[in-house]
């Protein structure tokens, strides 16, 4: 792979800047939903609460790639997949869209492209956001479905 383009890093927040010594490998669009469970929540009041992501992962020619779903978990279709946790938030310019983040990969499995990662951002958000209302005492355990779509960037250390 010499010639191999390079993918440049996006304009993000300070906060979500991605660790200095790595570059991105794969950059992803994702379209699906982002699943909200009502549950008791502080102060034992319902709330909506992420359950998780469910979406698919396309290149930016368009062609399916990957899924992401509660792990939060990548999964790419060359068998490669990662598991990342939380490092920093920003929020999205649009108020309506779900924050932008950064999150450390903490498993991998399989071989392929995701095998290196070792960072992801989550950028470029639109809708996501919790319901408003509509989860009460009597709503309990029920789910629903928000439409989400973002840029997810894999990054890797530094070759």
């Amino acid at each position: 792979m010499a010639n191999k383009q390079t993918i440049p890093r996006p304009e993000v927040p300070a906060s979500i800047e991605a660790p200095v010594g790595e570059e991105v490998v794969l950059h992803v669009r994702a379209s699906g939903w982002q699943v909200y469970v009502c549950q008791a929540g502080t102060e034992q009041k319902p709330a909506w609460t992420l359950k998780g992501p469910l979406a698919e992962l396309h290149d930016t020619d368009g062609k399916l790639i990957g899924t992401h779903y509660a792990g939060p978990t990548w999964k790419h279709q060359d068998g490669s997949e990662v598991k990342g946790k939380l490092v920093s938030k920003a929020d999205a310019p649009d108020a309506n869209a779900i924050s932008w983040l950064l999150l450390t990969v903490t498993g991998h499995a399989g071989n392929g492209i995701l095998s290196t990662v070792t960072s992801i951002q989550r950028i470029s958000t639109e809708g996501g956001q919790p319901p408003q209302g509509g989860c009460d005492g009597s709503k309990l355990a029920a789910e629903t479905s928000v439409p989400y779509s973002a840029d997810y960037y894999f990054y890797a250390p530094a070759r």
